[in-house]
């Protein structure tokens, strides 16, 4: 009768290993697919990052375009005034004429508010661009990213 016991603990420690192995080789598989699982996570979230990045790059660069262009009209803005106010008062310091230099001052006058409705028309029209192009363009790559899905080749024609 000492053999029974024996032999119940002996295919019990056999069925314990083999279990254990069984439990072991499931942990593993596990392991490797939860390795998978997050691997495709963090390329999901990667490509989604990458998205927005790209579209602050164009942020960006739309808004550096826009300060470029009115800076750029601002200086050009200060360049003519130099030039006008010099050639304006040259007149004026020079000319011997009264009738001229008070016709030389109203020609000045309407053309410092000629050339400052242009420069304004400028800023305001690049300012409109920018708002325009930030509806159109970034707007619909912003919501793209919200809704997370790709820009299908049937929207990029509209």
């Amino acid at each position: 009768m000492t053999a029974a016991p024996f032999l119940i603990s002996l295919i019990a420690l056999a069925f314990t290993g083999t279990l254990g192995a069984l439990v072991y080789r499931q942990l593993q598989c596990n392991r490797k697919h939860l390795r998978i699982i997050n691997s495709h996570r963090l390329a999901a979230h990667s490509a989604i990052q990458k998205s927005r990045m790209d579209l602050l790059e164009v942020r960006n660069r739309a808004k550096l375009l826009e300060d470029s262009v009115s800076g750029g009209a601002t200086a050009v803005e200060k360049v003519h005034k130099a030039i006008t106010n010099t050639t304006f008062g040259l007149i004026d310091l020079f000319s011997s004429d009264e009738n001229f230099r008070s016709s030389a001052r109203k020609a000045k006058v309407s053309h410092d508010e000629a050339s400052q409705k242009i420069y304004r028309s400028v800023r305001t029209t690049n300012r409109a661009l920018h708002i325009l192009a930030d509806t159109l363009i970034i707007g619909k790559a912003e919501k793209q990213i919200v809704s997370r899905r790709p820009a299908s080749d049937d929207d990029s024609g509209k």
